[in-house]
This record gives structure tokens, sequence and C-alpha cells, in this order.
């Protein structure tokens, strides 16, 4: 069978602009499948929201997949599944049918998917019951079903029971989900298949993919498992590889911060095989937005074996930061040589105040663009008998910033020079003193306009 399965999946779609993520490749190989026959069941959702082009779609991709297993069965479209393997249709919506039992004829089984129609509800529990029943426990062939949906259970009983029932017979399920309407539970979809979840389950929103998710499935059946399998991954330049995980199969090596090389000697050579990689890897850019994770990956094998990888995406938020106070402009110094002492007039340094500094951050929560806003912090200090004393307040103006949305602005370094006050602080110098800190913020700017008026006499 070759490569019958790869994936790319990351554990977050959002993160902070420092933070770190992990990221899952996964491979999936199985032997020849002239060698080894295999019966292989399409179970096809046509539920009411498949109606249109996610039906056209669907069709397309599972014709696309009869043709590609009868090639690789004896080597010619010659209208049958050979070398004895079977191929069988099974179709749902509010309850499931098998279209076709498990046959060779390929112009029966377009037939079956051609005739399909869209409409009722989801009954994924009944699909994979129906779809069990038409494989033979005494038959010697392997037993692979793909499954197709565009959405949720809505009626039935729980399908995870179901295909679990179904892979304990030793049935290996596949899983390709169309994010349709009515949305996705991408987690069930990875209930139901075979483990591991990356290397079985396939998703995409847009219908026009279908075919070549179905192909790609399809495309390596007629290799002979895979054998010197090169991995090379190369991450965005806004991340950085943490650490590399050891893979379930194989050998995995970091070339450098931003790429790695995963080495397999062979994978699914005598029995279908599975192999994955963590890896972890941290953000470093400056600038916030939705970033492709890997920059590019590429795959060779010795068989030729044609593998892609999704590209996954991550939602990438750093904070606005705005400083009210300059710091002290630095004097340079220079200590020459081996001197083990050095004398340096960094000229004057002028008294603000008397006291001790306080030092304060603070965010302001969903500034929207284009938005300034007036920023006020008081501050206090506490007595003995839980008094307030006045030590300041600061007004400031935090400029307008151009996000394309409403984020929060973190102000920092706001600074209070605080005196020793003997009555209130406490009655010796440096003892423990309590302060309250208050911020109010308000926006400068408005939307709102003035109606002109006309006065007509």
């Amino acid at each position: 069978m070759g490569v019958t399965n790869s994936n790319k999946v990351i554990n977050t779609d959002r993160m902070l602009c420092d933070g770190a993520l992990r990221v899952t490749l996964a491979l999936t190989a199985a032997p020849d499948i002239v060698s080894n026959p295999t019966d292989i069941v399409l179970v096809l959702d046509r539920s009411g929201s498949m109606t249109g082009s996610p039906l056209a779609n669907l069709k397309l991709g599972a014709n696309t997949f009869i043709d590609l297993i009868d090639e690789a069965t004896d080597s010619t479209k010659d209208g049958q599944i050979g070398s004895g393997s079977r191929m069988g249709v099974v179709s749902f919506s509010s309850t499931a049918v098998a279209n076709t039992q498990l046959i060779t004829s390929v112009d029966a089984l377009k037939a079956a998917v051609d005739g399909l129609s869209a409409g009722g509800s989801t009954n994924h529990a009944d699909a994979f019951a129906k779809a069990t029943q038409l494989f033979d426990p005494a038959s010697p062939n392997a037993k692979v079903m793909v499954l197709f949906t565009d959405g949720n259970t809505t009626i039935g009983a729980p399908p995870a029971p179901v295909a679990a029932a179904a892979r304990a017979q030793g049935i290996i399920i596949y899983c390709i989900g169309l994010i349709g309407s009515d949305g996705l539970d991408i987690s069930a979809l990875n209930d139901w298949a075979t483990d591991p979840d990356a290397s079985h389950v396939a998703v995409t929103p847009d219908a026009a993919d279908l075919e070549e998710l179905f192909a790609e499935l399809a495309a390596n059946i007629s290799k002979p498992g895979a054998t010197d399998i090169v991995i090379d991954e190369v991450v965005n330049p806004d991340f950085v590889i943490t650490s590399i995980s050891s893979p379930t199969k194989g050998s995995a090596t970091m070339l450098d911060a931003h790429s790695l090389r995963w080495n397999i000697a062979q994978l699914g050579v005598t029995a279908s095989e599975s192999a994955t990689l963590d890896f972890f890897i941290r953000h470093v850019g400056q600038q916030p937005g939705t970033k492709l994770v890997n920059e590019s990956i590429t795959y060779s094998d010795q068989e030729g074996n044609v593998v892609s990888f999704p590209k996954p995406t991550v939602s990438v938020e750093c904070d606005i930061v705005v400083h009210p106070e300059p710091c002290p402009e630095p004097v340079d110094l220079t200590v020459e040589g081996c001197q083990d002492s050095v004398l340096v007039d960094l000229g004057d340094v002028y008294l603000g105040s008397q006291g001790r500094i306080i030092q304060m951050d603070v965010t302001i929560q969903n500034v929207c663009p284009g938005k300034r806003v007036a920023l006020a912090a008081i501050l206090t200090e506490v007595d003995q008998d839980g008094m307030e004393h006045q030590r300041g307040m600061k007004a400031f103006t935090i400029p307008a910033h151009s996000a394309p949305v409403c984020r929060d602005v973190l102000v920092k370094c706001i600074k209070f020079v605080v005196p020793e006050d003997l009555n209130v602080s406490g009655t010796a110098m440096c003892s423990p003193r309590k302060f309250k800190a208050r911020f109010l913020a308000n926006n400068i700017d408005t939307d709102y306009r003035c109606c002109e008026s006309t006065i007509t006499l």
C-alpha cells in the first residue's frame, strides 16, 4: 500500500508572543495490496448538509479512490478490483444502507456512489454497524474502513462504542472530515479512527479538497510500504525548535534552531504501521498575527511515495507596550586592559526627591484601534490606623494603536517617588510601608459625529 496517510498537527491554535507549542508529525505505511489483498468499505455521509457542491465533490473523490484501487490491484484500469481485493459502499443519513456488498466491479461501485442523494440527519453509529457487517471475519484479507462525514452525530446511538468494536475485529478505520455548515467534532473523528489519530484522520474546510484527500489515501496503495524515509522540516523564521522527543520509529536530529531531520529505515513493510514524532517550538518574533508553523517540509523514500503534509497555522498575540516615562540616559564606561581598579568621573546626577521609588505596570484592556486613552495613576499611603494619605497622581495620554482589532495595551514603568513621612510611614526610617494604587482609564477619541442641520424658511 505504500504510505497511506501523512499528517502534521499542533496542540493549540492560539499562543502568546513568547509562547511554545507542540508539533506532531505522523506517517502510516502498509504493504503492497497486490501481495496483501485488502477488503475496503467506503462509508459516505449523504445527510442533508451534503446538498450541492459537498456531495458533488464527495462523489468525485470517491470515484477517484475507486479508480486508483482498480489500477493498484492489477496495474491497469480494467474495471475490476484484482488480486483478491474487494470494495464495498455504505452510505448513511438518518439510517445507513449497504449500497453494495464487497465486490470487484468498478462500474457497480461507481454507480452506487453516483446514485447518492442528500437528505436527513446524521447517524454515525448505524454507519459503522452496517459497514462492519460487510466484512467476513473468516476472510484472511486485511480490512479497511474509510468513513467520510461533514457533521456531528444528530441521531442514533453513540457511535464511539460501535467504532471501537469494529477496531477490535481488526478493521483499520480512517476518517475524512469536511467542516460543514453545522461544524465538525474533530475529537470524535480521532476517537473513532485507528491510532495514532494524526495518521488516520484528515480534515478540510473546503469541499474542493475532497478529491485530493481521497486520492492521497489511495495513490500509494501499490507501493510496498516505505524504506529509507527522510523527512526534512524547516519551521517559520519567527519560531525556534526548543526540543525533539524520541520518535516512535527511526531517529530525529536537530540540524539548527529552525530545522530538523527525521530518518526511518522502513515502515509498513510487513504490516500496516504508523510512526509519530513530537517536537516543540517557541515563538521569537515580535509581531502578532496568524502564522504558518513550518516554512517547508519535504519527504523522500526509496519507493518514490508521493507524500504531502498539512500546513497548520497558529494565531500569535503580542502585547502592545507603551513607555510613558523614558528611562534615564546611560553613561558609557570603559575599563582598559588588565586594570584591576578604575576611577571614573561620571558627571552629575540631579536629585529629584528624597524617598523611595515605586514603579508600576498596568494593562488597559480592550483598547480599540485608532483610539487614544487618558490614563490616571493615583498613589496613596496607608498609616497604622488605616487612613490614606495622598502620595501623588499622574496622567498620561496613551497613543492610539493600529492593530486590526481591539486588544490589551501594556503600560510600563509608571514611577512615583515617595518621601519618608515618620508620622505616616512609621516611627523609624525604612519601616515597612503600605500603599494603595488606583487607575482610571477613558477613551479620548470617539466615533460620534454631530448631524448637520439645515433650516428651511
